[in-house]
């Protein structure tokens, strides 16, 4: 479809927005207001551009037909420099309305759950799957969101052996979802007495929470089984049969949580972790649809893949997916990774861009 075509499409649907969410029948339906007033929302900043744009263009045109009519020096001058400026104007608003028309993935508004793996390394996969939690908690807590811890099995020698918590807020898979994959560490463990460095890893893993009306879960598919908490976490821990377990049989998963103090919690928590993972199946088989059609470089689904190294020798970490590479690895482990998030959603952005184009 013609760009120009699909942006007076969006621009007729706004205005209708405009007229209905005015009209008193509409408001009195909480249901249908809120739905117009987000469709709306969403719509204005592109209609915005979109009317910089053609206020631009036309003063363009004003400025052609000025300097074709030639005559006045000083005229032509002011059209010309004119021309110039509303020329890199037009462009500039043309690739910012091309980025807003990039379908948004509708998984980005939702929370996250996330799950830290230690990998190859032994002990200093754990110590590093720990820093990687750090690392998370401290980029959530500037993003503003809340994390909740869900479930966890420390390591002998710090660090975990596997970690799970929920991130909740604004547009975290958004964020999040650019941290699946494999982690590699290069650095010389506390227990090295040689000062040799050791290469190791962990998986993390990313997955949109799912609500209830995602999936459907049939209570006599789960085996549920209680058991007493392990690790630190207060009196209450290995007092009470308060942990849980949740097998869903048709697929074989296993859950579990053991952060509340109530049973009845770590339950509610725990079937937010089954429904989620059942969905992940579903998005995984969408996913792959979609990688067949996809150019992109920027993968935001394989596990498998190893998506950075984190050199402390030379404080430098790299995302191989987009060949980045930063020199601030303190501060990167202290949660401040926004910029390199931003340069995969940029990359991603730009190869939709370039498939859209050829669609055209």
């Amino acid at each position: 479809m013609d760009i120009e075509k699909k942006l007076e499409q969006l621009n007729s649907r706004y205005h209708e927005l405009t007229t209905a969410l005015g009209d008193p029948s509409v408001y009195s339906d909480q249901q249908k207001f809120a739905s117009y007033s987000k469709e709306h929302s969403d719509l204005k900043e592109i209609i915005t551009l979109y009317n910089e744009f053609k206020e631009a263009r036309q003063g363009l045109e004003e400025a052609e037909e000025i300097l074709e009519m030639g005559g006045d020096t000083d005229l032509a001058e002011m059209a010309q420099e004119e021309k110039k400026l509303l020329s890199e104007k037009c462009e500039k608003l043309e690739k910012q309305i091309k980025m807003k028309l990039i379908p948004k993935d509708p998984e980005d508004s939702r929370n996250a759950i996330v799950e830290i793996r230690a990998g190859t390394g032994g002990d200093e996969a754990a110590i590093f799957a720990g820093d990687l939690y750090n690392m998370y908690s401290k980029f959530a807590s500037s993003q503003g969101w809340k994390l909740e811890m869900l479930d966890f099995s420390e390591s002998g020698k710090g660090g975990f052996k596997e970690i799970i918590f929920m991130l909740s807020g604004t547009d975290v898979f958004a964020k999040m979802k650019w941290e699946s994959g494999v982690h590699r560490v290069q650095r010389v463990p506390e227990t090295e007495s040689q000062g040799r460095v050791h290469t190791s890893a962990a998986t993390v893993a990313v997955l949109p929470e799912a609500e209830e009306v995602d999936i459907q879960i049939n209570p006599a598919d789960l085996e549920f089984e209680a058991f007493r908490s392990q690790g630190a976490g207060g009196q209450h821990v290995n007092t009470t049969d308060s942990a849980v377990r949740i097998r869903h049989i048709p697929s074989g998963i296993v859950v579990g949580c053991q952060e509340e103090r109530s049973q009845h919690k770590n339950r509610d928590k725990a079937m937010t972790m089954l429904r989620t993972k059942l969905y992940e199946v579903e998005l995984e088989e969408k996913r792959k649809a979609r990688a067949e059609n996809r150019k992109s470089q920027v993968s935001t689904g394989d596990r498998s893949a190893k998506i950075r190294t984190y050199n402390f020798p030379q404080g430098r970490m790299t995302d191989h997916r987009i060949g980045m590479t930063i020199y601030n690895l303190d501060d990167f482990m202290k949660g401040d990774i926004d910029s390199v998030i931003e340069a995969l959603q940029v990359q991603d952005n730009l190869d939709k861009l370039n498939e859209l184009a050829e669609q055209q």
